[in-house]
Formats: structure tokens, sequence, C-alpha cells
């Protein structure tokens, strides 16, 4: 973020833990780790969250204290469960989601019934349906590919594993019949909703901390990131173009808009001049800082968090990954749908998951008087698209990997995506948990985020 801006549960949390601890890698392979390795909760920093993550829990999802902290707790383990069963049920695999107030609950879905108990063994829930998670993205993809410049009155597609179908939210069910059937799509594949929302962009006021573009608009910071030397943030693409010039929340001279991506996608990075010192965290509640320390991508059913200058501190929880949404603009690809709300200026502001970073705010319907629902970009596809390094409390620090493994095995800084194969120490490892590889995040260490093969 910008520099100087001014302004019973405890048992039930370590039951899950030690749970977590009985259904992971074989004792013996545990044991041939040194040093102790830290549990996924650990590692992703859901141990001991900030006060102003656990407060907006609390107002926003009507959680306890303690139901707080557990549930942020087990989001964090069965991250690492999933992505285990992902790795494990390759094409058979039909999505994952965390449920109940503490998202006590893994259900792990699959098209292949002689799968059950394998999931049930990994203490998940097993659920059979009728499609491949990877079949129902290929539908998705025939609609979007069908919908462009076509699609106002069916603004938002995407998948939701939670019943095994691609949903078209469309103004009424003659125009989601006619994308259906022009795309080519098995009818029984689609659920469509209908809605009279219509996603907009959160541009009109402009607006984390605020800042400003050529002093005509105001968007929020998302989060801030390096580039070798060069310090920034990455923001939403729609906040301003490329060459744009910033001034900060108090009117200072920032930085300039290196690139920007709208529509397709809704991306930007901003580098700052030498006045602005980039940091790991983020505006919460009363402005105290939430600290961010990577950014392994949640669960649907999670809880997250948003930052925007707008309206401040909410959270909801995720509802589907992949999203497509169509606005007056056009097009936007591959953003995540929540139910946190957000206004006009909120754009560009961030998404937190416990400590890990999620996207950038891109738009949304409704406001935080009402409610509404609210996408984002996510964060990694910024960071790998514009060679970024996520800021974070963590930093890059820790053993750096053997110079023979840098060249085709795990790197820091590097995103990896669930199911990537690497190599360290001359160890073959998979990745679990989609993320961007922080210094001390080294595999060996890290059984959270990669499995030992």
């Amino acid at each position: 973020m910008v520099h100087r801006h001014a302004g019973g549960a405890a048992r039930t949390a370590l039951t899950v833990l030690g749970a977590l601890v009985l259904t992971g890698p074989p004792a013996a392979a545990a044991a041939a780790v040194e040093p102790p390795v830290p549990s996924s909760a650990q590692t992703l920093g859901s141990v001991r969250p900030s006060s102003a993550v656990l407060h907006a829990l609390r107002r926003d999802l009507g959680l306890t204290n303690a139901q707080a902290q557990a549930r942020l707790v087990n989001e964090a383990e069965a991250g690492t469960r999933a992505g285990r069963l992902q790795n494990a049920l390759g094409k058979h695999f039909a999505g994952a989601w965390v449920h109940g107030t503490t998202s006590a609950a893994l259900t792990v879905a699959t098209t292949h019934a002689a799968d059950a108990p394998a999931i049930k063994a990994a203490g998940a829930q097993a659920k059979v349906v009728s499609h491949t998670l990877q079949d129902l993205q290929a539908a998705r993809t025939k609609l979007d590919a069908t919908a462009v410049g076509k699609s106002l009155d069916t603004p938002v597609r995407y998948v939701d594993v939670r019943t095994n179908q691609v949903t078209v939210q469309a103004t009424n069910g003659a125009a989601a019949d006619r994308l259906v059937a022009a795309a080519g799509i098995d009818r029984r594949l689609v659920n469509v909703k209908v809605s009279a929302d219509r996603p907009r962009t959160l541009f009109d006021v402009r607006g984390g901390d605020a800042y400003y573009i050529d002093d005509k608009a105001r968007c929020s910071v998302g989060f801030s990131v390096t580039k070798g030397e060069q310090q920034g943030f990455a923001s939403a693409g729609h906040c301003g173009k490329a060459g744009a010039k910033t001034s900060g929340f108090n009117k200072v001279a920032q930085g300039t808009f290196e690139a920007s991506v709208f529509p397709r996608q809704d991306m930007s990075w901003v580098a700052v001049n030498s006045q602005w010192t980039a940091t790991p965290a983020v505006k919460g509640e009363g402005d105290a800082n939430v600290q961010v320390t990577g950014s392994v991508q949640a669960l649907v059913g999670a809880a997250i968090c948003r930052s925007g200058s707008t309206t401040g501190w909410h959270c909801g929880t995720i509802e589907q990954h992949g999203t497509s949404v169509s606005y007056a603009e056009g097009e936007v690809d591959g953003v995540t749908r929540t139910t946190v709300c957000a206004e006009p200026g909120d754009s560009g502001g961030s998404f937190v998951s416990g400590t890990q970073a999620q996207g950038v705010t891109s738009g949304g319907t409704g406001d935080c008087k009402k409610g509404g629902i609210t996408f984002h970009q996510p964060i990694n596809p910024v960071l790998s698209t514009y060679g970024l390094t996520l800021k974070t409390a963590t930093g890059q620090s820790g053993t750096p990997a053997p110079e023979d493994d840098r060249a085709t095995g795990w790197t820091a800084g590097q995103v990896y995506e669930v199911g990537t194969r690497v190599t360290y120490d001359g160890v073959s490892y998979q990745c679990l948990q989609t993320h961007q590889a922080q210094g001390v995040w080294q595999p060996r260490l890290t059984p959270a985020l990669w499995q030992r093969l």
C-alpha cells in the first residue's frame, strides 16, 4: 500500500488441526523433513489473524470471534486437502468447496463413484456428479465466445461447482435460451438465473487507499508489488490506461500506469516514484493495517474481505472462480464472484482471505447499504502477466533455490497453478494450491502448498 497513510472455540480449532495432521503424509515421510514443517494454517498466516479481519468477519458473516478464528484455520487446511485430491483424481475431478459456519466441512466432487472412498479417507465429503470440471469450463468458454459483443442481457456466466452446472445470469429466460442455443451447448449443462442486476465497473466516483488518475478520476490501490528494484501497486485495468499519471491519497505526485488491460481482463500496475514506499499492508477496519503474507487462492465458500476508498472494509464469501462478466464497456473473463458489497470508487481495491491476497476489485451490482455481488480480478494472473512480485510481510527471504533448480524447477516469485510439477534439491513436487512462490515457501518446507512425489 502507499507510504505513510494516516488516517469451547480454541478447542475446536485445535481439534480440526489435529484431525488434518492425521490425514496428511505418512509419519515416516513427515519425520524425514528437517526442520519440522508448519501446518497449512501456520504457513498461510491463519493461526494469528489480525483484529481487523476478525472484526469484519464477525460483523459481515455473523460469526463469533472463536468461529471466525476457527473458520480461517479450517479454510487454510481445506485448501491443502483439496489440492491433494484434485491432483489424485485427475480428469475425474469436478470441483471442491468448503461449507458450514466455520468451514469445517470440505466437499470434493468427482464423476467416478469409485473415487468416493479415497475422498472420504482424506477427510472430505464425496459428491458424485455427471460433469467434470474440465467439461463445464469448456462449456463456459463456448458461451463466452458466443456472448462477445451481444451479451448485456446475459451479463454473467460461471461454473458453479456446487451445482455441477454452468450458470447463465440473464435479464430474462429467453435471452439465456438464445445464448445457449447459439453456443451449441447441451441445455442440461446450464442453469439459468433470471435477475435484473447488470454488473458495472466501480469507476464513477473513482477510487484500501485512494489514488487519482490524471487529476480527473479516483480508484483504490490493490496490492503493493515490485518489479526488480521498481516499486508500485496492482489495480484494475479500467482505472487508467498505460501512460496515465497518478497522485496518491494526499494528492502528491505518485506514479505512472506501466501497463493496463480492459476489457477481456481487468488488470493494471502503477510504478511509483521515490517519494512512495511499497508496503505489505492493506487498509482494514478503522485504518488498522492487515498484513499480506502471500497469494494462495482460497476455495469456493471461503471467507473473503475487501478494502476500498469509498466503502472501506467489508467481508463476504467466495461464490465462484472463473466467472465471465459483460460490462457496458466489454467482456471480462476469469474474475471471481463474491458476496462482498462494493460501490463506485472501490475499483482496484484489495480482496483478501485471511492474510492471502486474492484480487483487485473489478465491478459488481448493489451497494453496501442493501448488499450486493462483487467481482474481482485474481491477483496471481496480474503478477504473472506483468512479471511482478507481491510485497509481503514474510518477504522474499529464505534460502534461495540451488542454481541448477532455478533453470527448470522451483523459483521464488513464480506463480504456480494446482498440478504443476517442479524439482527442488533434486526432489519432485506437485503444486496443491495456486500461489506466487515466496522465498520462505520452498517446497520441502511447505506441505501446505507442495506434495512430494
